[in-house]
């Protein structure tokens, strides 16, 4: 099935789900439903990057955001200074509970939808990160430590900055497309839908997004993580054979 069939599918089936969902509770019907097209993107040999299409509805009006965030890991945040015309590194911080992947998609511009505590509270935005930050040497600011790490990701692609768009189909259904790059980490990741009236949280649904290797590109990661040292060893002599290899075919008479 093609994606062009697959959404107006995926819609049909959110908009039977929540009209059931509304029959069945007349009295306390869930303000907010929400599903993706795919919970598991599959990296395998040649993976370019991919779209996973998030969509939902919500009960009465109201503004959406959600939040991307892919498994936590310590990082190394390093100062370079120039002496003697190199530049070498001087200073370094070490990061601790960095996102590996996070982005974010809003129905309106975040600031038209919540105020800076709201969105403070509950992590909303790259600038509400809380990272943990400890700092070599005399450097007492975390700043510059911080806004390097947040170039240095954005860069990459893996963190972003600038919202998607969340476009509503009617007063109730919405979508968006989640892109996850080429370059995108393994692990789970933490989808949370929010839903805001007034300022004021009415709803938040979250789901899970499962990101894996397969296939060959797969086993040789499994291969490489269990037995470093047996995989060191490999990739020597396959290096040396090679080389061996190479010099044999152009040698010159």
């Amino acid at each position: 099935m093609t994606r062009n069939r697959l959404f107006p599918a995926l819609v049909l089936i959110a908009t039977l789900f929540f009209s059931a969902m509304l029959a069945s509770k007349p009295a306390r019907a869930d303000p907010l439903v929400v599903d993706l097209s795919n919970h598991l993107v599959a990296i395998s040999t040649g993976f370019t990057g991919t779209d996973v299409l998030l969509f939902g509805a919500i009960e009465n009006k109201g503004d959406v955001v959600i939040t991307v965030r892919g498994p936590e890991r310590d990082m190394v945040v390093r100062r370079k200074e120039r002496k003697a015309g190199i530049w070498i590194n001087t200073k370094s911080a070490y990061v601790r509970n960095v996102p590996t992947y996070y982005a974010t998609a809003a129905s309106r511009p975040i600031e038209l939808i919540a105020n800076d505590r709201l969105l403070a509270s509950y992590h909303i935005g790259l600038q509400n990160q809380r990272f943990v930050t400890t700092m070599d040497g005399d450097d007492t600011d975390d700043s510059l430590y911080r806004d390097a790490l947040l170039r240095n990701m954005e860069y990459v692609g893996l963190f972003n900055d600038k919202p998607a768009k969340i476009s509503f189909l009617s007063n109730q259904l919405f979508r968006t497309d989640v892109h996850f790059p080429a370059n995108t980490p393994t692990g789970t990741y933490v989808i949370d839908v929010y839903l805001i009236r007034d300022g004021r949280i009415a709803s938040i649904k979250s789901t899970p997004l499962v990101v894996s290797k397969t296939g060959i590109s797969a086993d040789v990661y499994d291969f490489a993580h269990r037995y470093s040292a047996l995989y060191g060893i490999i990739a020597v002599i396959i290096a040396a054979i090679a080389g061996w290899i190479a010099s044999v075919l152009f040698r010159k008479n």
